[in-house]
């Protein structure tokens, strides 16, 4: 009776037997496309910025108003979190959990630096008036960077999610095409920062 039913399972189409598991491929296909979709945001969002980056409704203009050594501070936490997850994706690739999780954590600091410091640029404009209502080019300023902002956190959430999950269930290859997608989702939010830093802010104010 056994070997009759060992006989039906290995007849059974291939399609069956692997049809619970989660095809990588079309998971990083699908990730690409949402990465793609996101360029279009962003890009749309640049395009505006540079038709109202220059209007300043007789307010503030950005050399008024930046502060380039906080915002290369800035720009260096972030540059440094990209670096730190590369070293937990190398870790990763050794099967190392314990050395995984602390360059994640150390990476999840360095995001959170970067947020604080944003916000706390954000707070100091709008106490000194320029707040997103300002001016066309203040709308377009907090738009674009508040929305790469947004980003970042929900990057910190969903990195604070996989440590979780890695804790519990160690680096399992759904664990692995996660933090795949975490790493990539990452390193692209940090090419559009030095987009944001150098096209927004350098240009900006040296422009």
């Amino acid at each position: 009776m056994a070997s009759t039913l060992q006989a039906q399972e290995t007849d059974k189409p291939e399609f069956y037997l692997t049809e619970d598991h989660h095809p990588e491929g079309s998971t990083m296909l699908g990730f690409w496309l949402y990465l793609m979709s996101d360029c279009l945001i962003f890009a749309v969002l640049f395009a505006t910025h540079g038709v109202l980056g220059r209007s300043y409704a007789a307010g503030p203009s950005p050399a008024d108003l930046f502060d380039l050594p906080l915002v290369a501070v800035n720009t260096a936490m972030l540059l440094l979190s990209s670096i730190t997850y590369g070293f937990a994706m190398l870790q990763m690739e050794r099967n190392a959990k314990a050395e995984t999780l602390f360059w994640l954590g150390v990476t999840g600091v360095f995001g959170a630096i970067f947020l604080g410091l944003e916000l706390y640029e954000f707070n100091h404009l709008i106490h000194e008036g320029a707040g997103p209502t300002r001016s066309a080019f203040l709308s377009s300023f907090f738009t674009l960077v508040g929305t790469h902002g947004l980003h970042v956190t929900f990057g910190i959430i969903w990195l604070i999610t996989l440590m979780v999950q890695v804790s519990m269930r160690g680096l399992i290859p759904e664990n692995r095409r996660r933090l795949m997608c975490l790493s990539m989702f990452w390193h692209f939010l940090d090419v559009v920062w030095i987009g944001v830093f150098s096209f927004v802010y350098l240009i900006g104010v040296l422009g």
